[in-house]
């Protein structure tokens, strides 16, 4: 009993001993585990730091060579690119150059194409000569033995004839040659003068009008100029000739007069007696009577003046006060002062160019419209009062026959009077020289195709150049070519006699035969 109480003693002291070491040996692995995950936790953070250090390090190694490859990228592609453009310029080079061959080709054959037409122009009229030559020998033939039989008189009259038949063919197209290249040159020598001539001339252009206007020094002297019942008014109409028009225009008066030189005279004589500051019938008479003879006075001087600008000798008083007159004198509203001064200019220029009598030129373009200065008083053409005003006067028959001709009235007797003629035309046809009522130019520019329309055979009429050109289109099956030369005679003759123009109007007919036919 007592061995089995040791036994069990024993086992038991066993037992809890056993257990005791247990729990021991389980404590100890509570701090072996504790002390193991202790470790875990800092070998896996240290790993975790060494991770984001190899992490930073590759990325930072990873972005250097991104930037190194980029580098090496860019310069491997800026030097394609400049390999590129050096190509891409060689080829436009070459292409220039390809180019400037290919113009230098085309230029040297087309030289070839030509020498090669001339060659074969040249061969066919060689073989046309020698054609001709064999004929001629033919023909020589034939005459040979046609003289044989003749007697040495008659075969020497038949030389002789033959001689003068093919010296008189050379003659004629020697001279008609000749002609044709006159004509050219001429043409073009005529232009370059009359151009230089306009260049070298800067006539003012003013177009005169038909009314004046009186600056006043104030409304009130309006009331003084009309007067009591308006009788200062009336003295100033009557003595002078104009109508006064007094308006509500401030400080101003209106004068009405197609006579420059009376619209001129009243102007005078209100502005003295607006100085004087009487204003009554008598003294108007009396102001206006010596605004006449002041008015003549500088009528004089301005034809003086005109002459000495032009320098001008040895020209009559009564010449020199018309001049003067002529500034109070307008054509279609052109100041014929004016007007014949640049004629003078141009004509004179142009006779200088062509070697001709200079003087003759100046003095005929200056007087050519002396007769307008005259023409309200005495009856005829300004043309005709013109040429009697200058043979009455002492001019050269020269400067009469060129002024007689100015308006083709006869033929031109010299080449200065062809100038004063184009000098005239050059100086009228200026654009803003003349001016003319609408309504009288669209009547004259009807009027015009009217008269042509109504000649039978014509197919259309047409006014060009504001009326100085008709230009006329016939029917070929009615009018024959000499016809037109008729039909435009006669047209420019019934335009002569039923139309009133400035200038010359140019009839110009065109006749056109046209044969038409379809291929079906």
């Amino acid at each position: 009993m007592n061995s089995i109480l040791l036994i069990f003693l024993g086992i038991l002291i066993s037992l809890s001993g056993f257990i005791v070491f247990i729990f021991i040996k389980k404590a100890a692995g509570s701090r072996s585990v504790f002390n193991a995950t202790k470790e875990a936790k800092e070998i896996i953070n240290k790993a975790r730091e060494e991770a984001e250090k190899t992490k930073r390090e590759a990325s930072l190694e990873a972005k250097e060579k991104f930037l190194n490859l980029k580098a090496d990228f860019e310069r491997q592609t800026h030097e394609r690119r400049r390999k590129f453009n050096e190509t891409e310029r060689r080829l436009v080079n070459k292409e220039e150059n390809l180019e400037r061959k290919f113009r230098i080709l085309e230029n040297k054959e087309r030289d070839f194409a030509a020498k090669e037409k001339r060659l074969y122009d040249r061969e066919k009229e060689l073989s046309e000569k020698e054609s001709e030559y064999n004929k001629l020998i033919q023909q020589a033939i034939e005459d040979l033995g046609r003289i044989a039989n003749l007697t040495p008189e008659e075969a020497k009259k038949e030389l002789q004839k033959k001689i003068e038949d093919e010296a008189k063919l050379e003659a004629v197209q020697t001279i008609r040659k000749i002609e044709e290249e006159t004509r050219e040159k001429s043409q073009v020598l005529a232009r370059e003068i009359i151009s230089q001539a306009i260049q070298r001339s800067a006539a003012e252009h003013v177009v005169e009008s038909t009314v004046s206007v009186v600056d006043l020094p104030s409304d009130d002297m309006k009331g003084r100029i009309i007067g009591r019942e308006g009788r200062n008014i009336r003295a100033l109409e009557l003595a002078t000739g104009v109508d006064i028009i007094v308006d509500d225009t401030p400080e101003a008066v209106i004068l009405s007069s197609f006579d420059p030189i009376r619209r001129e005279m009243a102007r005078m004589a209100i502005e003295k007696l607006v100085i004087d500051g009487r204003i009554h019938p008598a003294r108007i008479e009396d102001v206006v009577e010596t605004v006449k003879e002041e008015l003549e006075e500088k009528i004089r001087q301005e034809g003086e003046a005109v002459t000495l600008e032009l320098r001008v000798q040895d020209l009559h008083p009564e010449l020199i006060k018309l001049l003067g007159k002529l500034k109070y004198r307008t054509s279609f509203g052109q100041n014929v002062l004016q007007h014949s001064k640049e004629v003078a200019i141009l004509a004179g220029l142009m006779a200088k160019e062509l070697g001709v009598d200079q003087n003759i030129a100046l003095r005929a373009g200056l007087l050519h419209d002396i007769g307008k200065a005259v023409d309200k008083d005495i009856e005829g053409t300004h043309t005709e009062l013109s040429v009697q005003l200058t043979k009455k006067h002492g001019e050269s028959e020269p400067v009469v026959q060129a002024i007689a001709s100015h308006h083709r009235d006869i033929d031109f007797p010299s080449i200065e009077a062809v100038l004063v003629q184009t000098a005239d035309t050059l100086s009228a046809a200026r654009p803003g020289a003349r001016r003319e009522l609408l309504e009288n130019y669209i009547k004259r520019v009807e009027k015009l195709e009217e008269i042509a329309n109504s000649y039978d055979g014509v197919a259309r009429a047409f006014a060009l150049q504001a009326g100085r050109e008709i230009r006329i289109i016939v029917e070929s099956q009615k009018i024959s070519d000499d016809k037109a030369v008729l039909a435009a005679k006669e047209i420019a003759q019934k335009i002569k006699d039923e139309l009133d123009y400035p200038g010359q109007v140019k009839v110009t007919v065109i006749r056109e035969m046209r044969a038409v036919e379809y291929a079906r």
